[in-house]
């Protein structure tokens, strides 16, 4: 399409001061309506009648960019022809003048609608001689959209209503762009969230049913062997199992967190301590060099499942007698780390379905409290997790 350069001054309807007003008017409203956060889509469609009256169109169109910025995609139509309608709800990006906005990402004119034309299989908006403007919606030289404008005679703006129409662009690229993030940071949100709640699972269901299975073979040897007492104490386990992973189960899906001890850390331990020497005979010396040391309730919140999920894999995997927490401040960091003396790390990958995926949530949960965590072999036998992660200076806890 080769006459975007031609210019009809004379025969060009030049717009009123009131017509000026109204775009500046236009314009003014978009930028509150950014502010507002407004839906990109209807933001295109309100603003388009608006706009195509200010500049004396017959009809218009707002199209935006697709995914893999192939094409622009009709979003929004005012007067077009069924036929043209037809065939300008999807365009090649680099088609006639739409393509020269976008490459050039300037304003653009043609009267040469032979192509557009030829996509409808009719004269285009029927007969007699017609131009089309095209008006890039960009952000930061990224063109992200189109608005297209359709006049039924050989017609010019003037050159305040061209630069008012390029303003209007690049508002309206900002619109875009900001949707397009906002998308962006959902689909992050979304995932963030989904991880966390497998972490929760993880820590609180999981943990509860893996004790459960670990009680249902001595169960089932305590009834072989007629051991009515041993028989009785197992169900009483899995009683108590059953009835903590329902009520994990309605704090997961009530208040998306698994529970934690609202008493705080220490209390929390100390419970830890007595859990651990009744389901796996396993004594735990606690250490606390900080006493006075106090996180915020996220810190907790994540600190204590860290150290649920290190002392669980204690019973699960060590096969340890004998584990050791020690919490202390090393400058302005806090540093916990549980020792066990059982068979240590594996030296080889888990077997297939027994990924360390607690590990993995582990790592996830210290990085949310700013710091990270190592697993190592001890060299007196056994294994070491060490967690670190900065916390305020003294005195400036709330």
């Amino acid at each position: 399409m080769g006459n975007e350069t031609t210019q009809d001054a004379a025969a060009a309807p030049r717009p009123t001061e009131a017509g000026r007003d109204v775009g500046a008017g236009i314009l003014a409203e978009i930028a509150s309506d950014l502010t507002l956060g407004d839906d990109p889509a209807r933001l295109l469609q309100r603003f388009l009648a608006p706009l195509v009256r200010v500049c004396g169109a017959e009809a218009g169109a707002m199209r935006v960019l697709s995914d893999d910025g192939s094409r622009f995609e009709l979003v929004a139509e005012l007067g077009l022809p069924a036929p043209v309608l037809a065939t300008e709800r999807s365009v090649d990006r680099d088609c006639g003048v739409c393509g020269q906005a976008a490459a050039a990402r300037e304003v653009a004119w043609t009267d040469e609608t032979t192509a557009c034309a030829r996509r409808s299989g009719k004269a285009y908006f029927g007969a007699g001689r017609h131009r089309v403007l095209a008006v890039p919606l960009v952000h930061r030289g990224q063109v992200l959209g189109l608005g297209t404008l359709y006049f039924g005679e050989v017609a010019d703006l003037a050159p305040q209503v061209r630069a008012l129409l390029k303003t209007l662009g690049e508002l309206l690229g900002l619109a875009l762009h900001s949707a397009r993030l906002e998308q962006a940071n959902l689909r992050a949100a979304v995932l963030a969230e989904r991880q966390q709640m497998a972490a929760e699972v993880h820590d609180s269901i999981a943990q509860t049913l893996v004790f459960a299975k670990l009680r249902l073979p001595l169960l089932e040897a305590a009834i072989d062997a007629d051991d009515a007492v041993a028989a009785r104490r197992y169900c009483g386990d899995l009683r108590r199992a059953v009835g903590d992973a329902h009520v994990e189960l309605r704090e997961v899906l009530s208040h998306f967190r698994a529970p934690v001890d609202p008493t705080g850390l220490r209390h929390a331990l100390q419970a830890s301590k007595q859990a651990l020497q009744e389901r796996a005979a396993v004594a735990l010396t606690v250490d606390d060099r900080a006493p006075d040391e106090h996180l915020s309730m996220a810190q907790e919140h994540q600190v204590q499942h860290i150290v649920k999920e290190a002392l669980n894999n204690i019973v699960r995997h060590a096969g340890a007698r004998h584990a050791w927490l020690t919490i202390e401040r090393r400058g302005g960091d806090m540093e916990i780390v549980v020792d066990d003396d059982g068979s240590g790390l594996p030296s080889g990958p888990p077997l297939e379905g027994e990924a360390h995926f607690g590990l993995g949530i582990m790592r996830q949960r210290a990085a949310m409290l700013g710091g990270a965590i190592e697993f190592a072999r001890r060299r007196e036998g056994g294994t070491r997790v060490r967690l670190r992660f900065p916390v305020q200076a003294a005195g400036a806890n709330a």
